[in-house]
């Protein structure tokens, strides 16, 4: 037989003529002085290694017991956890979860932390009146027609409104004669209404209620003047038609 494989028992199992194994000097015997049968394998664990090694039904299996596992890389676990971090912060960039929970997020309408509160708007109403700058009699007149509502009423809520423009005004003059009794009640609804409306804001509006109020005032003023302009022709030209008349032109 050749020596060096009586030397190397990992080369060769157990010897011819050897009953048993001895264990190695100093490890492998458990107390008591009997030997401890061979492990499959035919070998003895190292000095130092307790009793039972490796255990009974060899180690468990699970994802590590290959290594590294199957695939080539090791298992990586979930990052960021489910939830993300406080902060919206991501591991990407180098950052690193905040230590304890982050600071409360701010809603909307919310002033900052440490900064003082703000007083709530006043909501009263101005109860501001367009078309009180209009003069106590307006020049302007309704045209004949058939329809029952008060003329003066309705004109000083046509002139007082700032929802309508000069030249609209002008139209709806114009064509009153034109319209249903549905209509211009109507349109008396309307203008009321909108009175309403304004005189129902606060008071921050009332600078831009005013600015609104006076243009309007003016843009009726001059349509008075427009109008009695228009007036002065219509006469002049109706005395020149009966002068010619009389003239037997």
């Amino acid at each position: 037989m050749d020596p060096q494989n009586t030397q190397n028992p990992q080369n060769q199992g157990n010897p011819q003529g050897a009953g048993q194994m001895q264990p190695p000097q100093g490890g492998g015997m458990p107390q008591g002085g009997a030997p401890m049968p061979p492990p499959q394998g035919g070998y003895y664990p190292p000095q130092g290694y307790p009793q039972g090694y490796p255990p009974q039904g060899g180690y468990p299996q699970g994802p590590y017991t290959q290594y590294p596992p199957q695939g080539g890389a090791y298992p990586q676990a979930p990052y960021p956890p489910q939830g993300g971090y406080d902060m919206g912060l991501s591991p990407q960039g180098g950052m690193m979860p905040p230590m304890g929970p982050g600071p409360v997020p701010m809603q909307p309408g919310m002033p900052p932390q440490g900064m003082p509160t703000p007083p709530p708007e006043d909501t009263t109403p101005a109860n501001f009146q367009i078309g009180a700058k209009l003069p106590a009699k307006l020049g302007i007149k309704a045209p004949a027609h058939n329809l029952r509502f008060d003329e003066e009423y309705f004109i000083r809520l046509l002139a007082s409104s700032i929802s309508l423009s000069k030249d609209e005004k002008k139209k709806i003059i114009e064509t009153i004669p034109k319209l249903r009794q549905e209509q211009i009640d109507e349109l008396i609804n309307i203008f009321e209404e909108e009175k309403e409306k304004f005189a129902a804001l606060s008071k921050k509006h009332v600078p831009q209620l005013e600015k609104l109020a006076d243009q309007h005032y003016k843009d009726w003023m001059a349509l008075e003047e427009e109008v009695a302009q228009e007036g002065r022709k219509k006469d002049d030209q109706s005395k020149a038609e009966e002068i010619r008349k009389q003239l037997g032109l």
